[in-house]
């Protein structure tokens, strides 16, 4: 059994700074991406950066120049690190995770953190 526990949301005001956490737990053969999305109500869920561990990034043209996706393979936790943050990036924030347990892999959701920049 996989968990992915996402931590580091909260509310900060324009131009500040958040480190989000996207932590995976149980039988944990791999890890070959990790995904973060954000959610606000009544718009679609957004792509904001993607990981493929040990290899490269992407990230949504919103974002890029000001958030960083990063790995910490020992501890089995990728971050987003968003800084100069805008009141457009208050949303809920996901992690998505394709994991081999074991007997092949798949994708993991967790339940998201909330992230609120007030201008």
């Amino acid at each position: 059994q996989v968990q992915l526990v996402e931590s580091g949301g909260g509310l900060v005001q324009a131009g500040g700074s958040l480190t989000l956490a996207c932590v995976a737990s149980g039988r944990i053969f791999s890890i070959y991406t990790v995904d973060w999305y954000r959610q606000t109500p009544g718009k679609q869920r957004e792509l904001v950066a993607e990981i493929q561990i040990g290899g490269s990034t992407n990230y949504a043209d919103a974002v890029k120049g000001r958030f960083t996706i990063f790995e910490d393979n020992a501890k089995n936790t990728v971050y987003l690190q968003m800084n100069n943050l805008k009141p457009e990036d208050t949303a809920v924030y996901s992690c998505s995770a394709r994991i081999d347990h074991g007997k092949g892999s798949e994708v993991y959701w967790g339940q998201g953190t909330s992230v609120t920049v007030s201008s």
